[in-house]
């Protein structure tokens, strides 16, 4: 795998949290939309998964599927707005720091989120350790939380 790789894992996953909310507006099947991103982009169907999502308290960590999708569309944990149901305009990588050798693929950096139809964008830092399955990378580990 190549620093690339990763680059453009990135570009998908900000790509399909955005298209979650997009789907959400246009009054689509979000919840189908949110369960196809959360398959490409983690690894859940094949291995654990260790998930502490930006903007949690109660329930700080969504180490399983079901608990990840209430984290990004609502569900059953009374904290989870919904993060990908924001919606989001925008979400601009602004650094990324990258450990690529043959044991580890791990990125660490920060992403800029615009909600649609405002002007002020939440920093937040992120960290994604990556496993490979069928040679697609996929998050193993998720940690990120706002800079304030």
């Amino acid at each position: 795998m190549k620093t690339s790789d990763i680059e453009s894992f990135l570009d998908s996953w900000k790509e399909g949290v955005i298209k979650i909310g997009q789907i959400y507006i246009d009054n689509g099947d979000y919840e189908e939309a949110a369960k196809e991103f959360l398959s490409l982009h983690y690894a859940f169907d094949t291995e654990e998964v260790l998930f502490k999502p930006t903007f949690t308290k109660e329930v700080v960590f969504r180490n399983s599927i079901d608990l990840a999708l209430s984290y990004f569309i609502k569900g059953e944990i009374a904290e989870d707005n919904g993060f990908a149901l924001k919606p989001w305009e925008k979400i601009e990588l602004n650094e990324l720091n990258v450990i690529n050798d043959e044991k580890n693929k791990i990125a660490m950096g920060t992403f800029n989120f615009k909600p649609l139809n405002e002007d002020k964008f939440t920093l937040v830092a992120f960290t994604f350790f990556f496993t490979t399955s069928d040679g697609s990378l996929k998050i193993k580990v998720h940690h990120s939380s706002p800079v304030t």
